[in-house]
């Protein structure tokens, strides 16, 4: 194996490191999908958790200077196809073997670069605006590996793949509805007032996520049977989680962080295999 071969072997290892260490359920995901997609997908993740970190965690450093340099490092990286950081580096492979298109990244920065500002209100357009650059366009990156880089399968299933990301990254800002307020400040869901949320307001959103996940379900019954089993992973842990914050008060949600157990996480993953295996969809 050549040095760089070796390099670039240890650039994924430390995204998929980062997978395992940040999110249980994307990493089970992962293991549904097949063994040739893994890597890159690990690899997206392990971009995007760097930056997420950038503006949730590094609140004693200059998170401004952080985010730009990190803009500044992956244009570099996928221009010159070589990052000194592994993680940009694992990225660069996935974004030019599967010619990703840089507007998706540069959408998802600005999304990033919204959370740094925590004087934001969000009305309805910049709710959505926030959602298409965190979730969505996410979505998309993986969606462009998922079909090997088939650009008309890509055009046919994108909205879907939209759908989907919205409807997961709703439900993340109602499961981290307390943290994302009374630690960083922030709230995204348009015109609602934390001090005031209620059963009422939080039934209106539940029905918005509704919508969503009917259309990005649709969509996983199209995808390809080789990465269909993690996505459908995917999509029947969110329902689960949904189910359960639907079941809490408004209240509840506020002051305690819903979760979905690891062993119930492996038993979803057992179920998804069989219904993806016999095409019970």
């Amino acid at each position: 194996m050549t040095s760089i071969k070796l390099f670039d072997k240890l650039s994924v290892e430390c995204s998929k490191i980062t997978t395992k260490m940040y999110s249980t359920s994307f990493s089970l995901g992962i293991l549904s999908l097949n063994k040739k997609f893994r890597k890159h997908i690990y690899n997206i993740y392990g971009f995007v958790r760097l930056a997420d970190e950038i503006v949730d965690t590094m609140h004693s450093h200059d998170k401004k200077y952080l985010l730009n340099k990190f803009k500044d490092d992956y244009k570099y990286a996928i221009e010159n196809k070589i990052s000194l950081n592994p993680i940009l580096n694992s990225f660069q492979i996935t974004v030019n073997r599967f010619d990703i298109d840089v507007k998706l990244i540069e959408q998802f920065i600005v999304s990033m670069e919204m959370d740094l500002d925590t004087s934001i209100k969000y009305d309805r357009k910049k709710y959505e605006y926030y959602i298409l650059g965190s979730a969505e366009v996410v979505g998309l990156m993986c969606l462009k590996v998922f079909v090997s880089g088939d650009q008309k399968k890509y055009d046919e299933l994108k909205d879907y793949a939209k759908k989907l990301g919205s409807a997961f990254q709703k439900i993340n800002f109602l499961r981290d509805m307390g943290s994302d307020f009374n630690k960083l400040g922030r709230t995204y869901f348009p015109g609602i007032d934390f001090d005031k949320f209620n059963d009422k307001l939080k039934s209106q959103i539940e029905k918005d996520i509704n919508l969503d996940f009917v259309k990005g379900y649709e969509g996983i019954k199209k995808l390809p049977k080789q990465v269909r089993g993690g996505v459908l992973l995917a999509y029947t842990y969110y329902i689960k989680l949904f189910e359960k914050i639907k079941n809490q008060s408004a209240k509840k949600i506020q002051s305690n962080r819903i979760r979905v157990s690891n062993f119930k996480k492996l038993l979803l993953l057992i179920e998804c295999r069989i219904r993806n295996n016999f095409d019970l969809l």
